[in-house]
C-alpha cells in the first residue's frame, strides 16, 4: 500500500524536514522491520537524507544548489524553471530507509528531507512500506 504526504512549501527554494511525518506513517501502519521508499512524483522537487540539528545546513544546502545552478542562465526551458528541474535531478526523487523495530534507521543527525526548488507549492510525498 502506498501512503501519501501532504506538504505545502513556503519560498522558492527551501528544504522541508518531513521525518516526524515518515515516523508517524510507520507507526501508524505497524511496520516492524522491512524499509520505505519515499519519493515524489514531482520534476522541480526531490527527497534527501541530510543533518536536521544544525539548521544552517538547510541553509548552507539552498545557498550552494543557487550557486552551482543559477535561476537565470538562459536556459531554454520557456517556464523559466529549469534550474529547479536540474537541482531536482541532482538530488533525486527517492530514497529508501530502513526499519528496524518499528523505527527508521537513521543516523543520530539524519532527517528525511522535501527539497524545493520551484515553491512555494502543494507537494505530494508517496511513501511505500515494505515488509520484511
Amino acid at each position: 500500500m502506498i501512503k501519501r504526504l501532504e506538504v505545502k512549501t513556503s519560498h522558492r527554494e527551501q528544504f522541508v524536514e518531513i521525518t516526524s511525518q515518515i515516523k508517524a506513517i510507520v507507526k501508524a501502519e505497524n511496520l516492524a522491520s522491512g524499509y520505505v521508499i519515499i519519493y515524489v512524483p514531482h520534476t522541480t522537487c526531490g527527497v534527501t537524507i541530510n543533518e536536521n540539528a544544525d539548521p544552517a545546513v538547510k541553509e548552507d544546502m539552498v545557498n550552494t544548489f543557487s550557486r552551482l545552478v543559477p535561476r537565470d542562465k538562459g536556459y531554454k526551458h520557456t517556464e523559466g524553471n529549469s534550474d529547479a528541474h536540474i537541482k531536482a535531478s541532482l538530488i533525486g526523487s527517492s530514497i529508501m530507509v530502513l526499519v528496524e523495530s518499528s523505527t527508521l534507521v537513521l543516523g543520530t543527525w539524519q532527517g528525511i528531507f522535501l527539497a524545493e526548488f520551484d515553491g512555494p507549492r502543494q507537494r505530494t510525498v508517496l511513501i511505500r512500506m515494505v515488509h520484511c
